[in-house]
């Protein structure tokens, strides 16, 4: 059992509206306290630090290593209703980019228990493509191997063909194709 999931943290969170937050800041201080050599990394699109949608909205994307395991999480760029922002400034793509590094170190264990129902939708506004693919794009980036890796991109498939949703599939598409080069590149060296 990773020894961030003992951790509780219910001290440590900021609550807006339905959603509780965790402190990035805090986060990664307990992270260090168990291994020192953590690092992270904010991925980048084509130079750029999130991929801009074709509906004017983007994405940001994560990476935490800890102890030597890594785990990628992926974030919309979102305005303080939680609602993707179409044309986002550098002060929106940074706070996505914190919020997703809070994210990603749940994802080894930390305050994972907070995100329980983060994905949930809120409100009546129906869900932009990055909103929809966004646990998809989380499940590409955490495959650790070429067939891990294939199983999720099919299964994506199959659900959002479901829905016809042509524009989340090409973002899980995109990524996968991505993911397999990194792992394929790994695999290799």
């Amino acid at each position: 059992m990773s020894d961030l999931l003992k951790i509780n943290v219910n001290e440590h969170t900021d609550k807006k509206g339905k959603l509780t937050y965790l402190s990035w800041a805090w986060a990664w201080a307990e992270v260090l306290k168990i291994d020192q050599t953590a690092n992270w990394s904010a991925m980048t699109f084509d130079g750029k630090p999130c991929m801009y949608l074709a509906d004017g909205s983007a994405m940001v994307s994560v990476q935490v290593s800890i102890k030597g395991d890594t785990k990628s999480c992926v974030l919309p760029v979102m305005n303080h209703k939680n609602a993707a922002i179409n044309n986002p400034d550098a002060f929106a793509v940074n706070t996505a980019i914190m919020r997703c590094l809070a994210k990603a170190i749940g994802m080894h264990g930390l305050g994972l228990y907070i995100y329980a129902g983060e994905d949930l939708p809120e409100g009546e506004e129906s869900p932009t493509p990055a909103e929809r693919a966004a646990d998809w794009l989380s499940a590409v980036a955490a495959s650790e191997d070429v067939e891990s890796l294939s199983k999720v991109r099919d299964d994506a498939m199959q659900a959002l063909a479901k829905n016809d949703d042509k524009e989340a599939w090409a973002l899980v598409n995109t990524a996968s194709r991505e993911r397999k080069t990194k792992l394929t590149i790994k695999a290799t060296a």
